[in-house]
């Protein structure tokens, strides 16, 4: 059982709340919340350390307090939270390599768990209706967060090898959705008209945040090393989303997918990155069934359940001014005018 803990990431929400739900935990003494920043919300009673992973400071850290238990969230999604995609590769990349290095030296650490992605995997037209855990991606991410989640993964399965000794549990997560947490899904789906790719039909799949902090909750406190999928069952397709949000979409051509992603950024509506169009156009399935008979976790919401408690939270299917409509419509239409573009 782990007793002094250490969770990267806890400026932000899903971090802050990991270290929130492990201080209610009797049977753990301590725990030890890291970031660069201070956290914006209740993190309960874990201690604060400012400090940046990418340093090797986190090393002092660790052996001060004589951490047993890293819970590795600070994996950034979008180039937004971190100021530009420079400085979101050098926090999600060379940050979990600093971090490895320091849990490398430090005889205390027995156990270490990855917040990961099903971005690993990809997406493309040759990809299979679901992925398991020992497939290799069909079409490999080359760019932004995918890539870097690749990246990642593979500095922690290295640093499996040199500590065998440390139980080392990856959770790759499909995309987190629900009343509070704020996502690059949630941003889109937010979007006062959704853009589609035309000819194309993403097959999504959810974990809602409170199902994804307990499996974190329970990879930490029991010993279950390995690499595990995590979902909620069944899939929406993106039309039946944008139905079940009350959102119109507009069909868009795929050459100018990047044009209209663009658009949306420098609006400050979302963060509609190359990755996410591609995620978007072919969306991505994954099996889950080692998570629930070697893991033993079950998820309380299906990937419908989720869906539906986002939209409810954020009053999504609410009819929308107007005004606000027509806006973001005028917007898209003169960029994609006499390109073929239709409303739905």
């Amino acid at each position: 059982m782990p007793k002094v803990v250490l969770v990267t990431g806890v400026s932000r929400y899903l971090g802050g709340r990991m270290a929130r739900i492990l201080t209610e935990d009797p049977t753990i003494e301590r725990v030890v919340g890291v970031d660069v920043v201070p956290p914006r919300l209740d993190i309960g009673g874990a201690e604060f350390v400012r400090a940046d992973i990418r340093n090797p400071i986190i090393a002092k850290v660790i052996n001060a307090a004589e951490v047993d238990t890293v819970v590795h969230m600070g994996v950034i999604a979008t180039p937004m939270q971190a100021g530009g995609r420079m400085s979101m590769k050098e926090i999600n990349v060379i940050g979990t390599m600093q971090l490895l290095a320091a849990c490398q030296k430090a005889p205390s650490v027995r156990k270490l768990v990855v917040k990961s992605s099903t971005s690993v995997y990809g997406a493309g037209p040759k990809d299979p209706a679901m992925f398991t855990e020992d497939m290799e991606p069909k079409h490999t991410p080359t760019s932004g967060w995918s890539k870097d989640s690749v990246e990642v993964e593979g500095y922690v399965r290295g640093f499996a090898r040199r500590r065998p000794d440390v139980a080392v549990t990856t959770l790759r997560f499909a995309n987190f959705l629900g009343p509070r947490v704020d996502t690059p899904m949630s941003s889109y789906f937010e979007l006062p008209v959704v853009p589609m790719l035309l000819g194309h039909d993403a097959r999504l799949q959810f974990i809602h945040e409170d199902d994804g902090l307990e499996a974190m909750r329970q990879a930490t406190l029991d010993s279950h090393p390995g690499t595990y999928n995590v979902a909620g069952d069944k899939i929406l397709l993106l039309s039946q989303a944008a139905r079940r949000a009350g959102r119109p979409t507009v069909m868009v051509p795929a050459p100018l997918a990047g044009g209209v992603g663009a658009l949306v950024r420098r609006l400050g509506l979302a963060d509609f990155s190359p990755e996410q169009v591609r995620f978007l156009t072919y969306g991505r399935g994954v099996d889950t069934t080692r998570m629930r008979t070697v893991f033993g976790f079950t998820p309380q919401h299906t990937t419908p359940e989720t869906f539906d408690a986002f939209v409810k939270a954020h009053k999504l299917n609410r009819i929308m001014p107007p005004e606000r409509l027509e806006a973001v419509e005028d917007q898209l239409v003169s960029l994609l005018t006499g390109r073929g573009v239709t409303s739905g």
